[in-house]
């Protein structure tokens, strides 16, 4: 018997993935050239725009330094 795996949203997420989204957009960059230039693939890239991965610390800096964007502006904002 094969187990199906079902795939969840994070509940909390650290990022806006709106805002990442505009931010690439604005720099002119697909998702393929931003992963690569933070060294991750695209695939992950695609789950952190769509909300499905939480972008680590580490990442989400990586992504606002290739953005050339303040990190705030990346982040979640907390209630």
């Amino acid at each position: 018997m094969t187990a199906t795996r079902t795939r969840t949203r994070p509940r909390t997420l650290d990022h806006e993935p709106e805002a990442i989204t505009w931010a690439r957009k604005k720099a002119g960059l697909t998702k393929r050239a931003l992963a690569r230039r933070i060294g991750i693939s695209e695939q992950l890239m695609g789950e952190i725009e769509s909300g499905w991965r939480n972008a680590t610390p580490a990442n989400l800096a990586k992504i606002a330094q290739a953005l050339n964007c303040p990190l705030v502006i990346l982040e979640r904002k907390r209630q």
